[in-house]
């Protein structure tokens, strides 16, 4: 049974059981005739050949409010594209692809190469930001959720929760944010967020002293869920990371943006799985190890904007303060874990915290070293503002790939 605590930053809207999916859905259906819902699935290619995706398509036929689902296709050449377009072909619903490496699309992006303004690196936040720009020239939308495509234990449930706050007129909502436990396997998993940034905010407060940022935060169950829901008005004017910090950099514009009063969290699932990406300990550009870094980067980033000033020494501070914290964490952890009949692996859990300690320490130099970076890609209100009929080209080069035989 949930709980049903607040924290008094933002609104934590729980599942307490209480309702039938299909009663949920068919308020939603009622919402979406004002306020046209569009789901943007980022997906690799490579999904398509694993069955977590064939789940979530299969679900998705179900769902009844959806007015276009956008996909988003990376690593795809041309056979795999057509290929793709027979894979989702069996949605009921409006669906369509952008074909990220298609010639269309490419030169889409020499274009805003021309004007420096395009996503410098590949990646889900690139993904995203190409679909929040399609979103924004079909104009026939009024709520934008987003989830990932390798959710194993997927669920249409998981999605009309998600997005119910934003599409119900009577709520204040502009943006909601998924959450849930991560069990797997009969262990606790989540490691990023319950290792590296759970620690790290902790750690933050402690040496830097109290910041709302800090408090905003902390105030999310699960802030790198890759499941949110907004408005559509909002997509304009985000900025967001081309690298790993994606979700972290998405709480931070709306922090930036809007009042706590019109974020909330909400309860989507009682279980949560999906493909685990491996810690890489030998290889810093990959998996946990490159996350770890990106995430860290976007946490001093956001930070010093705010005023707040880093130097070698107090990186030093934070990285001691993070360790101590971090492996009181393990042992907490682990005492859960063992209530619950589950299990962690305390010499990995360790590892992982030693990996992101010094992950932390290579992002503050990255941080301090290079003043100059601009790691987010232009808000969509820039582009149009450089590339008035930027927008219309996508649509053009969309409907063109999809009417390629």
């Amino acid at each position: 049974m949930a709980d049903f605590h607040q924290n008094g930053v933002v609104a934590t809207l729980h599942n307490l059981r209480e309702r039938s999916i299909e009663r949920m859905e068919r308020e939603i259906e009622q919402f979406a005739t004002n306020r046209p819902i569009t789901l943007i699935l980022p997906s690799l290619y490579s999904e398509l050949e694993a069955p977590a995706l064939a789940h979530i398509v299969d679900e998705l036929t179900h769902v009844p409010y959806i007015a276009e689902i956008v996909i988003g296709l990376d690593q795809a050449d041309r056979s795999q594209f057509e290929h793709a377009k027979a894979y989702f072909s069996r949605l009921p619903q409006k669906h369509t692809i952008l074909w990220h490496d298609g010639p269309r699309l490419r030169a889409i992006d020499a274009k805003l190469a021309e004007a420096d303004l395009a996503p410098d690196q590949p990646g889900k936040g690139r993904n995203v930001w190409y679909c929040m720009g399609y979103v924004l020239g079909a104009r026939n939308s009024g709520v934008v959720a987003l989830h990932d495509c390798d959710i194993i234990t997927y669920s249409r449930e998981m999605l009309a929760r998600l997005i119910y706050p934003v599409a119900n007129p009577g709520f204040p909502y502009v943006f909601s944010k998924g959450y849930y436990p991560r069990i797997a396997d009969r262990s606790l998993n989540g490691r990023v967020t319950r290792l590296l940034v759970t620690p790290l905010l902790l750690s933050l407060e402690r040496v830097i002293g109290h910041h709302p940022y800090i408090d905003y935060l902390k105030a999310f169950r699960y802030p790198l869920a890759g499941e949110f829901a907004m408005r559509t008005h909002l997509l304009p004017d985000i900025r967001i990371p081309s690298d790993w910090g994606l979700e972290i950099g998405v709480l931070s514009e709306l922090w930036r943006s809007y009042s706590n009063n019109a974020i909330c969290q909400v309860d989507i699932a009682d279980a949560y799985d999906h493909k685990h990406q491996p810690l890489s300990q030998e290889d810093a550009a990959s998996g946990l190890s490159r996350m770890s870094i990106d995430i860290s980067k976007a946490l001093l980033r956001k930070l010093a904007t705010d005023g707040v000033v880093f130097s070698q020494e107090s990186l030093r501070t934070l990285k001691a303060t993070y360790f101590r914290t971090a492996l009181d964490l393990v042992e907490i952890y682990h005492n859960d874990a063992r209530m619950n009949g589950l299990t962690t692996d305390r010499h990995r859990e360790e590892q992982a915290v030693e990996l992101f300690a010094a992950n932390l320490v290579e992002a503050g130099s990255i941080f301090l070293d290079n003043p100059n970076a601009t790691p987010f890609m232009p808000s969509w209100n820039r582009v149009q503002s450089a590339l008035p009929d930027l927008i219309h080209d996508i649509q053009a080069a969309v409907r063109a790939d999809r009417e390629d035989d």
